[in-house]
């Protein structure tokens, strides 16, 4: 089984981000903020990591910076899972070392997808699409109605 670290400051959006990948056979673990996701890849060592951007305490490019950083983790793949979708965000969001991007609400379908093509060997990051710039990718679905974080 894979192990996924959720890390989402809105306990709704974790909820719904953990019960969609445990259907899908995952195993979950989870953090509320950038620090203890920190911590808690050190002590869990996670496969992937599902990743808020907008978070207190340290925001998701915080955290992909200092992962980035450390030679042991920088191959971890990161996905962001938020709430910018706005032209240029996913670009960005790329660009500052994510491996793959989700706009909330999260598709279930789109987030099996995104993870299966994240976590195949080889893969490359998505690229915007520019039919779409502009415009929330990835949305509807599960996640997100409550309308926090992001």
């Amino acid at each position: 089984m894979i192990k996924v670290l959720i890390v989402e400051d809105n306990a709704v959006n974790r909820e719904l981000l953990r019960e969609l990948l445990e259907l899908r056979g995952y195993t979950v673990i989870e953090a509320c903020d950038g620090q203890e996701a920190l911590r808690m890849i050190d002590q869990a060592q996670p496969e992937l990591l599902l990743l808020d951007i907008g978070m207190p305490i340290m925001d998701g490019f915080a955290v992909i910076q200092r992962i980035r950083e450390n030679p042991r983790l920088a191959k971890l793949p990161v996905v962001a899972v938020t709430a910018y979708a706005m032209r240029g965000d996913e670009e960005r969001i790329l660009n500052s070392g994510f491996d793959g991007y989700l706009s909330k609400p999260v598709n279930p379908s789109s987030l099996t997808e995104e993870l299966d093509r994240v976590l195949t060997k080889g893969s490359k990051p998505a690229t915007p699409d520019p039919a779409h710039e502009g415009q929330p990718a990835r949305k509807a679905g599960a996640m997100g109605a409550t309308g926090g974080g992001s």
